[in-house]
């Protein structure tokens, strides 16, 4: 995955970054200058690049990342990554099109959770969390943010002390969760999830 955004500030949040890029999990983050945001991604075992405006590269599965063993902030993996659409349905037809199948849909009126149609994938370790915007316009699908599952919650919080918001109760039953706040300069909205 491409992120605009310092190296810098990322090791300055508690990952490991060596050469301009981190592991979590079995994803590689590449940092780059310039527009801040997810920039594009690679993808083992699409069947395309066309995937509603998403910059999308194909890679072989020679490519796949080796697990990252440990970073000073305790991150584990990628729980999800969220995507925003104008059109839920366009969206989920150009990811199933790529050979990525649809896990479910949830619906506005379910509980727990946001007033929004969202659909969900799986990537490996990652959810692919779709969600429909009715704010965006009637343009392409769009990186939002991810959110990384750390091994204590409590003992990140601590370490990073103002650059993290208030952990609460996630949607998800049992969970905990946290949004690291803009001023740490990750580039995107990045959260962090209890196991």
């Amino acid at each position: 995955m491409r992120i605009g955004a310092a190296a810098e500030a990322w090791a300055a949040t508690g990952f490991e970054v060596e050469e301009g890029s981190t592991r979590i999990g079995h994803v590689r983050l590449r940092f780059e200058p310039g527009e801040e945001g997810i920039t594009g991604w690679s993808l083992i075992g699409a069947g395309s690049t066309a995937i509603d405006g998403l910059p999308t590269r194909l890679a072989a599965p020679e490519d796949a990342v080796e697990m990252h063993a440990s970073h000073p902030n305790d991150a584990r993996r990628i729980d999800h990554l969220v995507v925003f659409t104008p059109d839920l349905g366009r969206t989920t037809t150009a990811l199933e099109g790529a050979g990525i199948d649809l896990r479910r849909v949830r619906e506005p009126d379910e509980s727990p959770g946001p007033p929004v149609r969202q659909a969900f994938f799986r990537l490996g370790e990652v959810i692919l969390e779709v969600v429909e915007n009715p704010r965006l316009d009637s343009g392409p699908a769009r990186f939002w943010g991810i959110t990384l599952a750390v091994g204590d919650l409590d003992a990140c919080a601590a370490q990073l002390g103002n650059r993290l918001g208030e952990v609460r109760d996630a949607v998800q039953p049992g969970r905990r969760i946290a949004t690291v706040r803009r001023q740490a300069g990750l580039g995107l909205p990045v959260a962090l999830i209890s196991p």
